[in-house]
């Protein structure tokens, strides 16, 4: 991958939309992050936008400004959530230090946050899913 490119790559799911973000996040790449925020936004009920920003290598403003867009979205629209998952320490402490991070929630992994958001909208999913426990020998 060349890494002054932004690559972003989307997952929807019924319940999410996932946004894997990878590269370099610099002004260019928010016009592109931004713009796909906005055609993502009602891919989903809310919407709920799932950030995974493992794979950006390198990003300034350009990247709070873009979570920025789409929190302010939300508040405007009356819905919607912005979740990061599995963020790193100096994305938080940018977040804490630009007054975000109240209004971002945090998670653990993609897949965690995916199953976790699509049982919390589902739960008889769960229930299904466990088999019976076996009994012990008498």
């Amino acid at each position: 991958m060349n890494a002054g490119v932004v690559r972003i790559e989307t997952v929807r799911h019924v319940h999410c939309t996932v946004l894997r973000v990878s590269g370099e996040l610099d002004h260019f790449g928010r016009a592109r992050l931004s713009r796909h925020i906005r055609e993502v936004w009602d891919w989903s009920a809310g919407p709920v936008l799932v950030f995974d920003l493992a794979d950006v290598i390198f990003y300034d403003a350009s990247l709070i400004g873009a979570l920025a867009v789409a929190l302010q979205r939300a508040e405007d629209t009356g819905s919607g959530r912005v979740i990061l998952a599995a963020p790193t320490e100096r994305l938080v402490t940018v977040l804490e230090r630009t007054g975000l991070l109240p209004y971002v929630e945090i998670s653990g992994g993609v897949e965690e946050t995916v199953a976790e958001l699509l049982v919390a909208r589902r739960p008889e999913l769960l229930e299904r899913s466990l088999p019976p426990l076996p009994r012990p020998p008498m």
